[in-house]
Protein backbone atom coordinates (compact mmCIF):
# COMPACT_ATOMS: atom_id res chain seq x y z
CA UNK A 1 0.00 0.00 0.00
CA UNK A 2 1.44 3.22 -1.20
CA UNK A 3 1.93 5.17 2.03
CA UNK A 4 1.31 9.10 2.54
CA UNK A 5 3.76 11.87 1.43
CA UNK A 6 5.11 13.41 4.47
CA UNK A 7 5.75 17.23 3.88
CA UNK A 8 5.11 20.93 4.07
CA UNK A 9 1.14 20.56 4.34
CA UNK A 10 0.46 24.29 4.66
CA UNK A 11 2.52 24.99 1.38
CA UNK A 12 0.22 26.34 -1.43
CA UNK A 13 0.22 24.49 -4.48
CA UNK A 14 0.53 26.76 -7.32
CA UNK A 15 -0.90 26.91 -10.54
CA UNK A 16 1.44 25.31 -12.72
CA UNK A 17 1.81 22.38 -10.56
CA UNK A 18 -1.89 21.87 -10.64
CA UNK A 19 -2.07 22.23 -14.73
CA UNK A 20 -0.01 19.90 -14.72
CA UNK A 21 -1.23 17.26 -12.72
CA UNK A 22 -4.15 17.82 -13.98
CA UNK A 23 -2.87 16.74 -17.14
CA UNK A 24 -1.59 13.70 -16.00
CA UNK A 25 -4.84 12.89 -15.14
CA UNK A 26 -6.50 13.30 -17.81
CA UNK A 27 -3.57 11.43 -20.64
CA UNK A 28 -2.36 9.20 -17.75
CA UNK A 29 0.54 8.93 -19.58
CA UNK A 30 3.56 11.76 -18.85
CA UNK A 31 4.83 12.24 -22.59
CA UNK A 32 0.95 12.68 -23.89
CA UNK A 33 0.50 15.25 -21.05
CA UNK A 34 3.67 17.42 -21.45
CA UNK A 35 3.12 17.58 -25.21
CA UNK A 36 -0.73 18.66 -24.57
CA UNK A 37 0.80 21.51 -21.97
CA UNK A 38 3.53 22.40 -23.52
CA UNK A 39 5.89 21.24 -21.53
CA UNK A 40 9.01 19.21 -21.44
CA UNK A 41 8.49 15.51 -19.24
CA UNK A 42 10.94 16.27 -16.67
CA UNK A 43 9.64 19.65 -16.08
CA UNK A 44 5.73 17.78 -16.01
CA UNK A 45 7.08 15.24 -13.72
CA UNK A 46 9.06 17.46 -11.33
CA UNK A 47 5.74 19.62 -10.61
CA UNK A 48 3.54 16.93 -10.06
CA UNK A 49 6.34 15.51 -7.57
CA UNK A 50 6.52 18.66 -6.22
CA UNK A 51 2.55 19.20 -5.75
CA UNK A 52 2.34 15.85 -4.43
CA UNK A 53 5.09 17.34 -1.75
CA UNK A 54 2.48 20.35 -0.96
CA UNK A 55 -0.37 18.40 -0.67
CA UNK A 56 1.38 15.43 1.78
CA UNK A 57 -0.46 12.75 -0.32
CA UNK A 58 0.48 10.76 -3.28
CA UNK A 59 -1.47 11.65 -6.63
CA UNK A 60 0.30 9.10 -9.01
CA UNK A 61 0.97 5.52 -8.92
CA UNK A 62 3.78 5.34 -11.50
CA UNK A 63 4.84 1.94 -12.76
CA UNK A 64 7.31 1.04 -15.83
CA UNK A 65 3.98 0.54 -18.01
CA UNK A 66 1.49 3.06 -17.35
CA UNK A 67 0.59 5.72 -14.78
CA UNK A 68 -2.31 5.24 -12.30
CA UNK A 69 -4.02 7.82 -10.18
CA UNK A 70 -3.92 6.64 -7.02
CA UNK A 71 -7.53 6.54 -4.75
CA UNK A 72 -6.34 10.28 -3.44
CA UNK A 73 -5.35 11.32 -7.17
CA UNK A 74 -8.78 10.72 -8.27
CA UNK A 75 -10.37 12.65 -5.81
CA UNK A 76 -8.28 15.87 -5.82
CA UNK A 77 -8.13 15.67 -9.37
CA UNK A 78 -11.56 16.68 -9.58
CA UNK A 79 -11.01 19.70 -7.67
CA UNK A 80 -7.89 20.76 -9.29
CA UNK A 81 -9.88 20.42 -12.53
CA UNK A 82 -12.46 22.66 -11.31
CA UNK A 83 -9.82 25.35 -10.26
CA UNK A 84 -8.42 25.20 -13.54
CA UNK A 85 -11.75 25.86 -14.92
CA UNK A 86 -11.74 28.87 -12.69
CA UNK A 87 -8.78 30.50 -13.25
CA UNK A 88 -9.95 29.70 -17.36
CA UNK A 89 -13.39 31.62 -16.57
CA UNK A 90 -10.78 34.46 -14.67
CA UNK A 91 -9.04 35.06 -17.90
CA UNK A 92 -11.99 34.96 -20.07
CA UNK A 93 -13.61 37.96 -18.07
CA UNK A 94 -10.52 39.81 -18.46
CA UNK A 95 -10.00 39.51 -21.97
CA UNK A 96 -13.34 40.02 -22.58
CA UNK A 97 -13.31 43.34 -20.55
CA UNK A 98 -9.89 44.37 -22.01
CA UNK A 99 -10.88 44.16 -25.76
CA UNK A 100 -14.14 42.83 -27.22
CA UNK A 101 -14.62 41.31 -30.59
CA UNK A 102 -10.81 39.75 -30.56
CA UNK A 103 -9.55 36.50 -30.07
CA UNK A 104 -11.87 33.22 -30.40
CA UNK A 105 -15.31 33.17 -31.09
CA UNK A 106 -16.72 29.35 -31.04
CA UNK A 107 -20.28 29.62 -33.22
CA UNK A 108 -22.69 26.71 -32.78
CA UNK A 109 -25.39 26.93 -35.19
CA UNK A 110 -28.34 24.13 -36.21
CA UNK A 111 -28.30 22.96 -39.90
CA UNK A 112 -31.16 24.55 -40.83
CA UNK A 113 -29.80 28.06 -40.19
CA UNK A 114 -26.29 27.87 -41.65
CA UNK A 115 -26.71 27.70 -45.61
CA UNK A 116 -29.05 30.88 -45.34
CA UNK A 117 -27.60 33.24 -42.24
CA UNK A 118 -23.92 32.40 -42.57
CA UNK A 119 -23.31 34.33 -45.67
CA UNK A 120 -24.84 37.54 -43.76
CA UNK A 121 -22.86 36.21 -40.54
CA UNK A 122 -19.78 36.00 -42.28
CA UNK A 123 -19.80 39.01 -43.94
CA UNK A 124 -20.59 41.53 -40.53
CA UNK A 125 -17.67 39.90 -39.01
CA UNK A 126 -15.19 39.99 -41.69
CA UNK A 127 -16.19 43.89 -42.04
CA UNK A 128 -16.92 44.93 -38.94
CA UNK A 129 -14.71 42.73 -36.64
CA UNK A 130 -11.74 41.80 -38.59
CA UNK A 131 -10.03 40.51 -35.18
CA UNK A 132 -12.88 38.12 -34.33
CA UNK A 133 -11.56 34.76 -35.34
CA UNK A 134 -14.99 33.25 -35.70
CA UNK A 135 -14.84 29.48 -35.90
CA UNK A 136 -18.01 27.62 -37.18
CA UNK A 137 -19.44 24.47 -35.92
CA UNK A 138 -22.37 22.81 -37.51
CA UNK A 139 -24.37 20.54 -34.86
CA UNK A 140 -28.10 19.83 -33.73
CA UNK A 141 -29.58 21.79 -31.29
CA UNK A 142 -28.98 19.23 -28.66
CA UNK A 143 -25.39 18.73 -29.37
CA UNK A 144 -24.98 22.84 -29.36
CA UNK A 145 -26.73 22.90 -25.86
CA UNK A 146 -24.43 20.70 -24.69
CA UNK A 147 -21.05 21.89 -25.99
CA UNK A 148 -22.05 25.63 -24.80
CA UNK A 149 -23.06 24.52 -21.52
CA UNK A 150 -20.03 22.39 -21.70
CA UNK A 151 -17.85 25.25 -22.68
CA UNK A 152 -16.95 23.65 -25.72
CA UNK A 153 -18.63 26.51 -27.88
CA UNK A 154 -19.03 30.26 -26.91
CA UNK A 155 -22.37 31.40 -28.57
CA UNK A 156 -25.13 29.73 -30.96
CA UNK A 157 -27.29 30.62 -33.65
CA UNK A 158 -30.80 28.41 -33.46
CA UNK A 159 -33.92 28.34 -33.30
CA UNK A 160 -35.88 29.15 -30.13
CA UNK A 161 -37.38 28.71 -27.50
CA UNK A 162 -35.07 26.56 -25.68
CA UNK A 163 -36.02 26.32 -22.25
CA UNK A 164 -32.80 24.63 -20.88
CA UNK A 165 -31.90 26.38 -17.69
CA UNK A 166 -28.88 28.85 -17.34
CA UNK A 167 -29.06 29.79 -21.23
CA UNK A 168 -29.74 32.97 -22.30
CA UNK A 169 -31.54 33.78 -25.59
CA UNK A 170 -31.19 36.71 -28.21
CA UNK A 171 -33.85 37.14 -30.22
CA UNK A 172 -32.84 37.90 -33.86
CA UNK A 173 -36.06 37.74 -35.99
CA UNK A 174 -39.01 35.56 -36.55
CA UNK A 175 -39.44 34.12 -40.05
CA UNK A 176 -43.14 32.68 -41.95
CA UNK A 177 -42.61 29.10 -43.09
CA UNK A 178 -43.82 28.61 -46.27
CA UNK A 179 -45.37 24.94 -48.29
CA UNK A 180 -43.22 23.61 -50.95
CA UNK A 181 -45.35 21.65 -53.53
CA UNK A 182 -44.88 20.31 -57.09
CA UNK A 183 -45.37 23.25 -59.76
CA UNK A 184 -48.75 21.31 -60.90
CA UNK A 185 -50.02 21.12 -56.76
CA UNK A 186 -53.60 22.92 -56.50
CA UNK A 187 -51.63 24.57 -53.43
CA UNK A 188 -48.73 25.79 -55.55
CA UNK A 189 -48.34 29.58 -55.68
CA UNK A 190 -51.14 30.60 -53.30
CA UNK A 191 -50.49 33.21 -50.80
CA UNK A 192 -53.39 32.39 -48.72
CA UNK A 193 -53.23 28.53 -47.77
CA UNK A 194 -55.18 27.71 -44.29
CA UNK A 195 -53.36 25.80 -42.34
CA UNK A 196 -55.75 23.32 -41.94
CA UNK A 197 -54.67 22.16 -45.41
CA UNK A 198 -52.02 20.19 -43.73
CA UNK A 199 -54.14 17.67 -41.31
CA UNK A 200 -53.74 15.22 -45.04
CA UNK A 201 -51.19 15.97 -46.72
CA UNK A 202 -48.73 13.81 -47.34
CA UNK A 203 -46.06 15.84 -45.38
CA UNK A 204 -42.03 14.82 -45.76
CA UNK A 205 -39.93 15.70 -42.66
CA UNK A 206 -36.61 15.85 -41.68
CA UNK A 207 -34.83 13.10 -39.57
CA UNK A 208 -35.39 12.69 -36.35
CA UNK A 209 -33.36 15.10 -34.02
CA UNK A 210 -33.59 17.99 -35.78
CA UNK A 211 -35.77 21.11 -34.21
CA UNK A 212 -37.14 21.97 -37.63
CA UNK A 213 -38.93 18.55 -37.23
CA UNK A 214 -40.48 18.71 -34.37
CA UNK A 215 -41.46 22.64 -35.15
CA UNK A 216 -43.67 21.53 -38.37
CA UNK A 217 -45.01 18.99 -36.33
CA UNK A 218 -46.06 21.35 -33.69
CA UNK A 219 -47.64 23.31 -36.69
CA UNK A 220 -49.62 20.20 -38.29
CA UNK A 221 -51.08 19.23 -34.40
CA UNK A 222 -52.35 23.01 -34.02
CA UNK A 223 -53.64 22.31 -37.92
CA UNK A 224 -55.87 19.50 -36.26
CA UNK A 225 -53.54 16.68 -37.55
CA UNK A 226 -53.93 14.22 -35.95
CA UNK A 227 -50.81 11.76 -34.26
CA UNK A 228 -52.08 8.98 -36.34
CA UNK A 229 -51.84 10.31 -39.73
CA UNK A 230 -48.56 9.03 -41.48
CA UNK A 231 -45.18 11.58 -42.09
CA UNK A 232 -42.62 10.11 -43.88
CA UNK A 233 -39.16 10.93 -42.61
CA UNK A 234 -37.03 10.18 -45.12
CA UNK A 235 -34.40 13.43 -45.29
CA UNK A 236 -31.65 14.24 -43.14
CA UNK A 237 -31.15 18.14 -45.16
CA UNK A 238 -33.64 20.63 -46.78
CA UNK A 239 -32.01 20.47 -50.51
CA UNK A 240 -33.09 16.61 -49.92
CA UNK A 241 -36.50 17.21 -48.96
CA UNK A 242 -37.31 19.90 -51.80
CA UNK A 243 -35.96 17.49 -54.77
CA UNK A 244 -38.36 14.83 -52.84
CA UNK A 245 -41.15 17.07 -53.18
CA UNK A 246 -40.12 17.68 -56.66
CA UNK A 247 -40.30 14.06 -57.41
CA UNK A 248 -43.92 13.53 -56.59
CA UNK A 249 -43.35 12.25 -53.12
CA UNK A 250 -45.12 14.72 -51.14
CA UNK A 251 -45.25 18.50 -49.68
CA UNK A 252 -42.90 19.78 -47.18
CA UNK A 253 -42.66 23.34 -44.98
CA UNK A 254 -39.67 25.63 -45.30
CA UNK A 255 -38.51 28.11 -43.55
CA UNK A 256 -38.46 31.51 -45.72
CA UNK A 257 -35.11 32.39 -45.20
CA UNK A 258 -34.07 28.49 -47.22
CA UNK A 259 -36.67 29.49 -49.87
CA UNK A 260 -34.33 30.94 -52.22
CA UNK A 261 -31.48 28.90 -51.85
CA UNK A 262 -33.35 25.35 -52.04
CA UNK A 263 -36.67 26.31 -54.37
CA UNK A 264 -35.67 28.82 -56.99
CA UNK A 265 -33.36 27.11 -59.44
CA UNK A 266 -35.58 24.13 -59.55
CA UNK A 267 -38.48 24.73 -61.77
CA UNK A 268 -41.03 21.78 -60.28
CA UNK A 269 -41.59 23.43 -57.65
CA UNK A 270 -43.62 26.10 -55.94
CA UNK A 271 -44.32 27.66 -52.92
CA UNK A 272 -47.23 29.28 -51.27
CA UNK A 273 -47.90 31.26 -48.49
CA UNK A 274 -50.28 30.42 -45.23
CA UNK A 275 -53.37 33.01 -44.24
CA UNK A 276 -52.26 35.49 -41.54
CA UNK A 277 -50.90 34.21 -38.72
CA UNK A 278 -48.80 32.29 -40.59
CA UNK A 279 -46.68 29.24 -38.67
CA UNK A 280 -43.30 30.64 -38.25
CA UNK A 281 -39.92 30.23 -35.71
CA UNK A 282 -37.82 32.82 -34.08
CA UNK A 283 -33.71 32.53 -34.28
CA UNK A 284 -31.33 33.69 -32.15
CA UNK A 285 -28.13 34.04 -30.60
CA UNK A 286 -27.69 32.03 -27.20
CA UNK A 287 -25.29 32.30 -24.95
CA UNK A 288 -24.76 30.78 -21.13
CA UNK A 289 -26.21 33.03 -18.94
CA UNK A 290 -23.66 35.08 -16.93
CA UNK A 291 -21.21 34.72 -19.59
CA UNK A 292 -18.12 36.97 -19.27
CA UNK A 293 -18.66 38.02 -22.62
CA UNK A 294 -22.32 38.98 -22.61
CA UNK A 295 -22.10 42.50 -23.58
CA UNK A 296 -19.84 41.90 -26.70
CA UNK A 297 -22.45 39.33 -27.89
CA UNK A 298 -25.65 41.72 -26.78
CA UNK A 299 -24.10 44.18 -29.81
CA UNK A 300 -23.33 41.17 -31.94
CA UNK A 301 -26.77 40.27 -31.64
CA UNK A 302 -27.88 44.17 -32.38
CA UNK A 303 -25.63 44.06 -35.43
CA UNK A 304 -27.15 41.03 -36.72
CA UNK A 305 -30.36 42.15 -36.31
CA UNK A 306 -28.74 44.96 -38.94
CA UNK A 307 -27.94 43.15 -41.04
CA UNK A 308 -30.45 40.82 -41.61
CA UNK A 309 -33.23 43.54 -42.16
CA UNK A 310 -33.42 42.99 -45.95
CA UNK A 311 -34.09 39.35 -45.07
CA UNK A 312 -37.78 38.23 -45.63
CA UNK A 313 -37.91 37.73 -41.57
CA UNK A 314 -39.24 40.03 -39.31
CA UNK A 315 -36.26 41.53 -36.92
CA UNK A 316 -37.25 41.43 -33.11
CA UNK A 317 -35.81 43.80 -30.29
CA UNK A 318 -34.07 42.03 -27.84
CA UNK A 319 -35.77 40.90 -24.65
CA UNK A 320 -39.09 40.76 -26.82
CA UNK A 321 -40.91 37.46 -26.60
Amino acid sequence: MAQPIQGNRTKQPSLSQLRAFVAVAEHLHFRDAAAAIGMSQPALSGAVSSLEEALGVQLIERTTRKVLLSAAGERLAVRARAVMDAVGALVEEAEAVRAPFTGTLRLGVIPTVAPYLLPAVLRLVHDRYPALDLQVHEEQTSSLLEGLTAGRLDLLLLAVPLGHPGVTELPLFDEDFVLVTERTHRLGGRADIPREELRDLPLLLLDEGHCLRDQALDICREAGRVDGTPVTTTAAGLSTLVQLVAGGLGVTLLPRTAVTVETDRNPALATGRFAAPAPSRRVALAMRTGTARHEEFGRLAEALREAMAALPVRTTAAGEH
